[in-house]
């Protein structure tokens, strides 16, 4: 049994008594539900949550104590996982390239909504799924405003989507669309143009939508000046209202990293310092830190020692590099911390809820990890 509570008051509190060589990360449920709430009562639709982003077995039980009745999975482990914890929540299978055996596991669980690319993808719905279910057309558009673009690999274009769209009608399936504007989008036009799209496509048709999957993208809170959840939900709704009329379809949505980014804060311990001022931490890009080199800067960090205390030297840009025995473990781009910051402290990031455990590695070694709940409210 652990000497320790399961709840902590904080990080700060758990840091000077436990002082962990490994990294640690502190989730708040009531960050979480926090955010879950404004998914639930700012969006006009069904919010799924996208199991992907951080499948941790916690973040899944608040979520669905917090209400949230739909999750989007992408593969039979995370099917499996949700109906462990939720077995009547609603899952939407929105991974759009599936193996025959992967698409029986999802009609096997009750997959209430599928999405599709291709008419080779919607063939093999076509052997398993039954007729009524609800399949989505994924549309892909040539839209900025994200860090990263996902419809180089999923997707059709409007003229492909159209098609696609006449042969979900035409097999007998609920027709549906939906789309990704690309992760952590801070533009708000980006789904309205994708929204304008798809009504053309239906108007084109002929073909009514069941319901707009207005995908995830949905910016967490990183950074100042980040774009506010609510600004993209006015968004959606005037996009929806003005290019479907009062007849438009229900919304859905699957947040991933907006929902869980904020719950988390990744504590790392400085391991050594170079005399060049570099810091070697215990997790790198092969864990924690793995979307550094595509998401840019870390940022929100502050500095404590082992007891606790706060380091507030004059800031002074730092090299990091992470544990491994690999010269490409590194930040890509330098950190300001406390100039007195010494071989022993913690780091403290803040928003670091989403893809990391998920995606962290255990390569050298290194990658093991603590979740630890704290009472801590989050952020303001």
């Amino acid at each position: 049994m652990s000497r320790f509570p399961q709840v902590w008051a904080s990080e700060d509190e758990h840091l000077r008594a436990a002082r962990p060589e490994h990294p640690v990360y502190y989730f708040s449920p009531e960050a979480l539900a926090r955010t879950a709430r404004r998914f639930r009562s700012g969006f006009d639709g069904l919010a799924t949550y996208a199991v992907k982003a951080n499948p941790e077995r916690t973040v899944l039980e608040n979520l669905a104590a917090a209400g949230v009745s739909g999750f989007d999975v992408a593969s039979p482990a995370e099917i499996a996982l949700v109906r462990q914890i939720a077995p009547t929540a609603a899952l939407h299978y929105n991974n759009p390239v599936r193996s025959q055996a992967e698409i029986a596991a999802g009609v096997a669980a009750g997959v209430a909504s599928w999405s599709v690319d291709g008419f080779g993808e919607l063939e093999k719905l076509k052997a398993q799924v039954p007729r009524g279910v609800e399949v989505s057309v994924r549309l892909a558009l040539p839209v900025g405003g994200a860090a990263y673009d996902f419809g180089s690999k999923f997707g059709e274009g409007p003229e492909g989507a159209a098609e696609l769209l006449r042969a979900v009608a035409e097999a007998g399936f609920t027709p549906a669309m939906t789309f990704h504007p690309g992760t952590q989008c801070a533009d708000p036009a980006a789904w309205a143009r994708y929204i304008e799209t798809c009504a053309a496509i239906s108007q084109a048709t002929g073909v009514r939508l069941a319901r707009l999957n207005v995908g995830g993208g949905f910016p967490s809170d990183r950074g100042q000046g980040a774009t506010a959840l609510e600004a993209v939900f006015d968004a959606i709704h005037a996009a929806r209202d003005a290019a479907f009329g009062a007849e438009g379809p229900g919304l859905v949505c699957e947040p991933g990293r907006a929902m869980v980014a904020e719950a988390f804060t990744l504590a790392l311990k400085v391991k050594a310092e170079r005399a060049c001022g570099s810091l070697f931490l215990n997790d790198g890009i092969y864990g924690a830190l793995a979307e550094a080199p595509l998401m840019g800067a870390v940022e929100r960090v502050r500095v404590v020692s082992p007891e606790g205390r706060p380091r507030a030297g004059a800031p002074r840009a730092r090299v990091l590099y992470g544990p491994t025995c690999d010269s490409i473990d590194r930040l890509p781009e330098p950190v300001d911390l406390p100039g007195d910051v010494v071989e022993g402290d913690y780091l403290l990031i803040e928003g670091m809820g989403a893809y990391s455990t998920a995606t962290t590695t255990r390569f050298n070694g290194y990658g093991g990890y603590e979740v630890v709940t704290v009472r801590r409210a989050g952020l303001s």
